[in-house]
Parts: structure tokens; sequence; C-alpha cells
């Protein structure tokens, strides 16, 4: 019997094939790890990327457009200064210069140049520190496009990286490489090819030739270290490593990269643009910014239509400026003049004050109480300070009219007599002082109609007046009006010692021409975002500030003081013939110069004087230093488009005998005592009863209502009648 077969013995394995075995099982695991690793970026940071909207990426604010009414750019505001224009208006020049200088395999990858990572990895390991990077100009264009990717962090770049898949899977590379130009910062506050060519070489991004070309593409890096207006010398290094790049990737061979070298480059010098430049601008801004939130202003892109005429403007402020250089030539003006603050000022820093004449003119349509022009000084740059909008000077007497009409209201007759002589101690209500104005010409005329008091600006009368309407009525119809209320209130209101802002008593003068109605004046009129949706209007809103009745009444007697009172210079002297009304203003001792004025279709105000208070001049009447600015921006308003309509429809008109004395009906001893007068006055005015003062029957009777006047033949006629 034979012994059973003893098993085979394994054959021992050498150790270096069981290690081999070993690592293999390692690396396959490895290998697995990492794909889920892989895996699992991909998925991760794929989602991440997937919360960017790719269809913003055209999304890129732009300066905001400031427009006139009639559509005409003012200028911009806020934003980036940039002009986007399409992939064909650029020039293959710096196409290629880009391409050679930040993506030379862009028409290659999809979004990740590997080899480019791995050449920057390489130079970065060798050298020990970042000083290459690896983003393409598609991860350039998802990192400037998006909010929270500029964190130099691994989670960032990783997202970067998706993103810039997502674009190169939905975008073309002619739309990506459109997206790029018009993004990027080149320094200097400009962003976009277009607006870069146009500032630093006054030409389309078009016309742009190889060597400009390759210093636009090689400042994008650093541009403000590189900015052709601060660092000239940098800039041309960068041009030239630009074109041996692009000779290096074949982009130019070297005899075209030799004479790009070559080119004569003219820089435009052309000054940033700043956002607020004048006052006309600064004022937009103010408005924009109570209307809209601050992200939404920063942001830009939006266009806003304003209701300033630009034609009107420029006529404010040459008129301004040539009629206040007129001033400073008298010889009696004894302050610095412009011109000698201009030869010592070092042109950059804005001093605390200005010490020469300022000036202000602020225009707003009747119709709508749209602004048309502003004008807050002589010279933003020196001085930013809106005097027309920001500035509150004492008045004057272009309070009258609005002081009249109170006392219009309470029952006075513009034909009724009014003393000018100097007030009685006690004469006065609501004040136990014994104050008594004089008159500009030192005179007094003894009793005189009312509407002498308005038309010739008798302070004594007028005074008079305001005591017969009743301090507590004149403040309301100053409320009402928009002038505002008076911090001290003594009887001194009555002849303008009382400060407000140009704008407000510009406002409260056309309610003369508005029959009693004012209209809030404004500035925006709607805003516009990026797609043209109307996302602010301002309406129109009105109330009514007096009867209308008493603003025609009023009016009737502004117009006599263009004709024959203090603004009659504006017929004789400096040409205007339109119908219109209007009053001046001039304070003690000469300090402030006020005309503010009206036709049918405009109200325009100016003021004149020094930021300081202090005496213009002897003799500074508003009548001699703000009326001619008048003048001459209502002359230019005619001949634009602002045809002077009639003021108003007229009320229905009732021809009346009247008393002087009493303010009532006349009787038969009222024209025995020579006190009876006839005088046109809207029915709602007429008095109802007859004079008491002198008594007597036969009360003079009333013509019925005429919707028309008869003109001058028919008052002719009336008169031999």
């Amino acid at each position: 019997m034979t012994d059973p077969a003893l098993p085979t013995p394994e054959p021992i394995q050498a150790p270096r094939h069981r290690f081999r075995r070993i690592f293999t099982r390692l690396g396959l695991i490895v290998l697995l790890l990492g794909a889920a690793a892989g895996t699992t970026v991909l998925v991760v940071f794929g989602q991440m990327a997937r919360q960017y909207d790719i269809a913003k990426l055209g999304e890129m604010p732009q300066r905001s457009v400031v427009l006139d009414v009639k559509g005409r750019e003012l200028g911009k505001l806020h934003g980036e200064n940039r002009v986007v224009v399409p992939f064909t208006k650029v020039s293959p020049f710096f196409i290629k210069a880009l391409l050679a200088r930040e993506d030379a395999r862009f028409y290659d990858h999809g979004g990740v140049d590997y080899i480019g990572v791995l050449r920057a990895a390489v130079r970065n390991l060798k050298d020990k520190r970042a000083v290459q990077g690896a983003s393409t100009i598609t991860m350039q264009l998802a990192r400037n496009s998006f909010d929270g990717l500029n964190a130099k962090t691994l989670n960032r770049k990783l997202v970067e990286v998706m993103l810039a898949r997502r674009i190169e899977a939905e975008k073309s590379k002619e739309e990506i490489l459109e997206l790029y130009v018009n993004r990027i910062f080149f320094g200097s506050g400009l962003y976009g090819i277009e607006r870069a060519s146009k500032a630093y070489f006054a030409k389309s991004a078009s016309e742009l030739t190889p060597g400009e070309s390759a210093m636009l593409a090689g400042i994008i890096r650093s541009p403000n270290r590189f900015s052709p207006f601060r660092n000239w010398k940098g800039a041309l290094k960068e041009r030239d490593d630009v074109l041996k790049r692009m000779v290096a990737t074949k982009a130019i061979s070297q005899e075209e990269a030799d004479a790009a070298m070559k080119e004569d480059i003219v820089v435009a010098a052309l000054p940033v643009i700043r956002s607020q430049d004048n006052y006309m601008m600064e004022a937009v801004r103010r408005d924009l910014e109570l209307i809209l939130n601050d992200q939404d202003v920063e942001d830009g892109g939006l266009v806003i239509h304003t209701t300033l005429d630009k034609d009107i403007q420029a006529s404010a402020e040459a008129s301004l400026e040539k009629r206040l250089k007129e001033v400073e030539k008298q010889r009696s003006y004894s302050h610095p003049t412009k011109a000698q603050f201009d030869a010592s000022w070092d042109g950059a820093t804005e001093p605390q004050s200005v010490p020469y004449l300022q000036g202000a003119v602020l225009a707003v349509n009747n119709h709508t109480g749209g602004i048309l022009a502003v004008v807050g000084g002589r010279d933003y740059t020196q001085s930013r300070f809106d005097r027309a909008l920001q500035g509150t000077r004492p008045i004057g007497s272009t309070v009258k009219p609005f002081i009249y009409a109170a006392a219009f209201q309470q029952g006075l007759l513009p034909g009724t007599l009014v003393e000018d002589a100097p007030i009685r101690p006690g004469e006065l209500q609501d004040t136990d002082t014994n104050w008594s104005p004089g008159n500009s010409d030192g005179k007094f005329l003894g009793w005189q109609p009312a509407s002498v008091g308005l038309v010739r600006s008798r302070n004594a009368m007028t005074v008079r007046v305001g005591n017969y309407a009743g301090m507590e009525n004149v403040l309301a119809l100053l409320r009402d009006s928009g002038l505002g209320e008076p911090q001290v209130i003594t009887p001194q209101i009555y002849i303008g010692n009382m400060g407000t802002s140009l704008k407000s008593l510009t406002s409260a003068m056309s309610v003369f021409a508005n029959q009693g109605v004012r209209r809030r004046p404004f500035l925006i009129e709607r805003i516009s975002d990026s797609e043209g949706e109307v996302i602010y209007s301002t309406p129109v809103l009105e109330a009514i500030a007096m009867p209308h009745y008493i603003a025609n009444a009023t009016r009737r007697l502004m117009e006599k003081v263009m004709d024959q009172g203090t603004g009659a210079p504006a017929r004789s002297e400096y040409g205007f013939k339109e119908r219109a009304g209007g009053k001046t203003g001039t304070t003690n001792d000469y300090k402030d110069a006020w005309f503010v004025g009206y036709t049918g279709e405009i109200t325009c105000g100016v003021w004149v004087g020094l930021d300081i208070p202090q005496t213009i001049a002897p003799g500074g009447y508003g009548g001699k230093l703000a009326l001619p600015v008048w003048a001459d921006v209502m002359k230019s308003a005619v001949a634009l488009d602002y045809k002077p309509v009639a003021l108003a429809a007229e009320a229905l008109d009732s021809e009346v005998t009247l008393c002087r004395v009493s303010g009532q009906l006349a009787t038969a001893a009222c024209q025995q005592a020579g006190q009876a007068y006839t005088d046109e006055l809207p029915v709602e005015m007429v008095p109802q009863s007859a004079c008491a003062v002198h008594g007597g029957g036969g009360i003079f009777t009333r013509t019925e209502p005429r919707e028309k006047k008869d003109g001058f033949f028919g008052r002719l006629f009336r008169w031999f009648k």
C-alpha cells in the first residue's frame, strides 16, 4: 500500500512581486479616490458655478446719461466710464495683441488652459513664489463679471474654472471676446476698449494702430501703474513687450513689430471726465440721490430725463459771466475781480470762499414747474456752493407783489389812496417799535394810489399796505406761495427783510403768471433703466396759492413795473420788448440785487451779490445789476421755442367807478370831492357798497363784465363818450 500524495507547496514569491502588487492596489485605490474626489469637485463646484446667471455677463454698468428736455445729452453721472461696442467695431490689431498678451491658446481651449496651468505651476515652484498665473480670458471674464470671485482662495478658483467652462459652452469665442474687451479696466477711470481708445488716443477702437493696440493690451494687467497719462515710459515698455510676444506667437512678423515700435503714438491728453463738473450736473446728482437708493445711483446705466434746456442753460451761464464782468469794470466797484482771483489761484485747491462778485440764475417752465436752467455761481471748480438752490439771502422788494396781493384779498383796491409818508408811532399793528423805512430816492410822495406803491417800489406805502392786510394774512400767503416762514416776524417783512432761496422766490413769482396756481419746481422729469423701462416719473404737483382774480390784478401792476417802473430798463436799455411782468429787489446798503420776472411761458430769477454780504457798489440796485442778466436770458428763450403767449386767460372784468379814499363804489359826492375814478376790476373784486366817507346818492353804475379788453381804439372811444 502506497502513501497518499502530499500537496504541492506554493512557490515562494519574491519580495519585489509582492510589493508591486500592493503598490498596484494602492495606486488603484488612490486613483479611485482621486476620481471620486474629482467627481465630487466637479459636482459641488459645478453646482456652485450654476448659481451665476450667464445671461448677466453683458450687464456692464455704464455711466448714467443726463438728457435735457429736448433729449440732448448734458453729461454723464456715476457708474463706470464705459461705452459698449460690438466685436466688429474693435481693431483686429488689438484682438491679436490681447490674445498674445493674455491668452495665446484662446481658440484651442474650452475655458481652462491646462498647458498654461502646468507651465505656471512649474514656474512658481521654481521661483518659490506666485510669479505666473494661468487665468484664461474666459476665466478673467468670469471673475470680473460676478461679485465674490476676487478672493484669492482655492474654492474661488475652482468656481471660476467651472464657471469658465459654462461660459465656453454657452458663448462663442467672439462673444466672449466682445464681453471681455468691453468690460476690462484700462486705468484713469476708463472701462472698455472704446472709452480707453477715445480717452488715450482720441479715436474709436476700430481705428487703433498696431502700436496703439499693443500699448492698450500691455497696460491691462496693471492699468493704473502703466496708464499713458501717468507713466509714459512704462506704457511704451509694455507696448514693446506685447509686440515681442506677438512675434513669438506668430500673430505678426518681426518687420511689422519693428514698424509698430517706431510709430509716433500721440496721447490725446484728455482730462478724465468728472461726474459733476458744473452746478447743473451737481443739482441733478443731488436730486437723483433723493429719488433712488445709493446702489442704484452708483451702478449707473440710467437715462435721466431732466427739465433743463441746454440752450437756455448756456445763455444763463454766458450772460451771468458777461454782465458781472461789466460790473467789475465800473469805477465804483472796489472788490477783487474774478480775473484777479484766477491769476492767484493754483487751479487745484478749492478755496473756502471766493472774494469776487457772484450771481445765480434760475428759470422755470410756468406750465409744469420744471427747471429750465440753474446757474449756482460763476465757477464750479472754485466754489461748489450752489447759490441758486442752496443759498438763502434777504429778498428785498421782490416780496412786495405778495404783500399787495394779500391786501387785495382783504379788500384793498389798486386805485385806493395810500399815504407815502413816514410811519407814525403806534401806526403799525403787531409791533411796539417806532420803525419807519425811507424810500430809495429819499423822498415821500404823499397820498398815492396803491398801485404806485408797487410799480414804483415805495417802501413806506408798502408797509402801510402790509399793515392793512394784517401780518397773519401776509404770512399765510407767503407760505402758500412757497416762500416759507420768516425766522423773525416783524413789519420789516413787508419790504423783504426775510431770507429765501432763488429757487423758492422764482417758483413763487410764477404764481402771478399761472392765475394763482403754484407748481412745485423740479429738475428730473423721469428716469429709465438700461432696458428703457421707466423706473421713476415726477408728477406735476400744483396748489392754489391765491385766488385767480387776485393774481391777475397783481400781475397787471407787475406788467406796469416793466413799462414805467423799476423794470423799465429791460425795454429801454436791454431790448426786451415782449409782454412780461417782474419786480426788482435791493437790500440794505446794496448787499443783494435781485430781479424776478416772467412771460406766459417762463419765470426767471437772478441774484447778484458777494458771498460774504457787503455793499456791491454804491447805487447797486437790482435794476442795474440783476435785470440785465434777466433780459439776456429771456431774449434767448424767446428766440428759441419759448414764444410768449398770453400770460393767462383774462378774468371777466367789470368797468366800475370807485372812490379813491374809501375804495367803495363812488357817489356823486365822491365825484364832487375829486376822488372818483374809473377802473377795470375782476368781478370778484368789485365792491358791493357805496362810499361811506363822502356819502351822498347817485351811485355810479357798473358795466357788464367783458371777456376781452377793447384795446386802444375801444378805450379811446369810451374816453370821448
